[in-house]
């Protein structure tokens, strides 16, 4: 039984960019994007845009192929297959989407390191548009600065509470870059 537990951000912490302006930009779908940023929550604009993308004649298997390009940050592929090989309870805790961040990791041979993935809900409709949900409900109450669509602090409080029902007492290790990674850390 792993004794550490080690959650990662995703973007700038395992990829070295935002893998949603990741997407938008390569799409060349920046001038929508930034357009409708101010105007609502982010979660919501990227469920937009991968609509409008879709609208554009881009399929799924083009956004695969655009996500496979986006760079990994140096040196994070191998310290996390070392950090499995040594037994590490790897997590993800981030604003992203399941289908970005789960194909990023295939592409980078790192998927099965990880046994929890906490992102934001996505599937491909059948019309073959990928849709974007929250992982919270935006009235999720909670009063620090995170975003609507999901309060890392409630999802690593929850991490927390499992543990201690279990009995466990594991070194948990919160690797983040941004304001809504501070309150859970």
């Amino acid at each position: 039984m792993a004794e550490i537990i080690v959650v990662f951000n995703f973007d700038k912490k395992i990829i070295d960019l935002d893998n949603d302006n990741w997407v938008v930009d390569e799409f060349y779908a920046t001038d929508i994007f930034d357009q409708l940023v101010p105007t609502m929550p982010w979660n919501t604009v990227m469920d937009i845009m991968m609509k409008e993308i879709h609208a554009r004649g881009k399929t799924i298997q083009d956004t695969k192929e655009i996500l496979k390009r986006a760079p990994v940050i140096f040196g994070v592929v191998p310290a996390i297959k070392e950090a499995d090989d040594l037994g590490c309870d790897l997590r993800i805790v981030s604003d992203a989407n399941l289908f970005f961040v789960e194909t990023i990791l295939k592409h980078s041979g790192i998927m099965d390191c990880f046994s929890e993935i906490n992102t934001n809900s996505s599937y491909v409709d059948d019309e073959g548009k990928l849709k974007i949900c929250p992982y919270h409900n935006f009235d999720h109450k909670c009063n620090n600065p995170c975003p609507p669509n999901i309060c890392k602090g409630l999802v690593i409080e929850s991490m927390q509470e499992s543990l201690s029902l279990e009995g466990n007492k594991k070194r948990m290790i919160y690797l983040g870059d941004g304001a809504g990674d501070f309150y859970p850390s």
